[in-house]
């Protein structure tokens, strides 16, 4: 492990990372990255976290055909913040149900690890949250993200000046990383769904709160080159029962959306998860930089099963900076 003086220390002397500018070569070698021909993306309807979500995480699962006997199974929920007339994280009810679907098909172990990028008292939000109640009634393992043992990685794509990523070996030593995002808007990237949740992997302890290195280097950049990176199978379950709009990740307002949607793609579910909120993906810059290699973003490309577009989509609410993000709005950069 690298002391985080010394890792900050080794940034000083590197100006364009702290200007966010990428290097001039190719952003990722084409050579290494075979994006799916389509990707699938289940959407389920789930109006309420009361009962039969782990019955729907398991249908999911076999549906995609995950191998699950025998794994690690690593849990990666959204926990930024608490605020109980808001709905910022992701539900701990969804989290116990996938506790019990991944348990249910034979997982060897099922961790939950978050690295929470806002408040540093992870007990006090595991607390608030309701989470810990959830731990503690399916006896589960919990792992700090933001202190855990870390090891170094060349990132995979060059969007940042990073060059590398201090990586949890938790999440190196899972055969599945499930990501399980909240529907939500973002105040600074448009939405923040999978892709965006995966911050959460980054350890504060390396990297500061709320994560400033990743900030720095640049915001969608950050996220093109962490998914890039995680060497690890991912699986993703986006809680949308209850989403937010307006200027999320924390302060917006609920938005019922009354969906559970699951995927093997992270890219084509966060695009897919973005039309639910009635967003252009291809507009949101970090999926369309995702789009050229890491996954799928186009309809064309993307398999929709379960409920159609049509049936769950609605307008969330978004910041003006972000309103021609809106699939209604007609903008040059489509």
């Amino acid at each position: 492990m690298m002391a985080r003086r010394s890792f900050l220390a080794t940034l000083a002397a590197a100006p364009a990372l702290l200007t966010g500018c990428a290097r001039e070569e190719s952003k990722w070698d084409r050579a290494a990255y075979r994006k799916p021909e389509r990707s699938r993306v289940l959407i389920a309807r789930a109006e309420n976290y009361t009962a039969g979500l782990a019955d729907l995480v398991r249908h999911a699962v076999r549906h995609f055909g995950l191998e699950i006997v025998g794994k690690r199974i690593v849990l990666k929920p959204n926990l930024v913040e608490f605020d109980p007339s808001s709905v910022i994280n992701t539900h701990p009810a969804l989290i116990g149900a996938a506790i019990d679907a991944f348990r249910s098909l034979g997982a060897r172990e099922v961790i939950v690890a978050e690295g929470p990028g806002h408040r540093r008292d992870n007990e006090y939000l595991m607390t608030a949250s309701g989470l810990s109640e959830v731990l503690r009634q399916h006896k589960t393992r919990y792992v700090d993200l933001n202190s855990d043992d870390v090891q170094f990685l060349r990132t995979s794509s060059r969007f940042t000046a990073l060059n590398r990523l201090a990586l949890p070996r938790t999440v190196l030593h899972a055969d599945l990383l499930v990501s399980m995002p909240k529907l939500k808007t973002h105040h600074w990237a448009g939405v923040t769904l999978s892709l965006k949740n995966l911050f959460g992997i980054i350890p504060g302890s390396v990297y500061g709160w709320p994560k400033n290195v990743l900030h720095w280097a640049g915001l969608n950049e950050s996220i093109v080159d962490i998914q890039s990176t995680v060497p690890v199978r991912q699986f993703v379950i986006v809680d949308g029962i209850v989403g937010m709009e307006g200027n999320g990740p924390i302060q917006g307002d609920a938005k019922r959306a009354g969906v559970v949607l699951f995927g093997d793609d992270p890219v084509a579910t966060d695009a897919t998860a973005a039309r639910v909120m009635n967003i252009e993906p291809s507009r949101v810059r970090y999926l369309s930089m995702a789009d050229q290699f890491l996954g799928n973003v186009t309809l064309e490309r993307i398999e929709q099963i379960g409920e159609t577009l049509e049936r769950v989509q609605q307008q969330f609410r978004l910041i003006d900076a972000f309103k021609n993000l809106a699939a209604t709005a007609r903008t040059g950069a489509s």
